[in-house]
């Protein structure tokens, strides 16, 4: 039996065209770098989300996130891995079309803000801190849109 909370993310199931823009470390400025995201269920309660980034002379990346819940806190947790070893866990939102994930580390903050746009685009961006949340700045843009 699906996780009631749980269901609420199942907007985000499906295969989606996923871009990074106005990226901060890509060369040249402007520069969009293309992917493709597919997110699934993972049993009844975790969303597996995978993404591969590359093509058009970008270098190839992937990463994998796990969207799940600890009913007994009443929140949504995801954790993150890609293919350079770096894992994280990021407290998240959903809801009222936005979806938040956040992390408050010892090597830096940061943070996904993004808007879900009628189950067809979800318009986020990744900002982080180096001065543990006082001042943020913008990583860069991203953009899914379903296929």
């Amino acid at each position: 039996m699906r996780n009631t909370e749980m269901a609420k993310l199942g907007v985000l199931v499906g295969e989606w065209r996923t871009t990074i823009s106005d990226a901060w470390f890509i060369e040249p400025p402007g520069t969009a770098v293309p992917g493709e995201t597919s997110v699934k269920w993972l049993g009844e309660s975790m969303l597996l989300v995978h993404t591969r980034f590359g093509g058009g002379g970008h270098e190839h990346s992937e990463l994998r996130n796990v969207l799940g819940r600890s009913d007994a806190n009443d929140r949504f947790v995801a954790l993150y891995e890609d293919d350079r070893g770096v894992c994280r866990e990021f407290a998240m939102t959903f809801g009222d079309g936005r979806w938040t994930m956040s992390r408050k580390d010892p090597d830096f903050h940061q943070r996904f803000i993004a808007d879900v746009v009628e189950q067809d685009r979800i318009l986020g961006r990744w900002e982080a801190s180096d001065d543990a949340g006082v001042t943020w700045r913008k990583d860069f843009d991203l953009t899914y849109e379903r296929l």
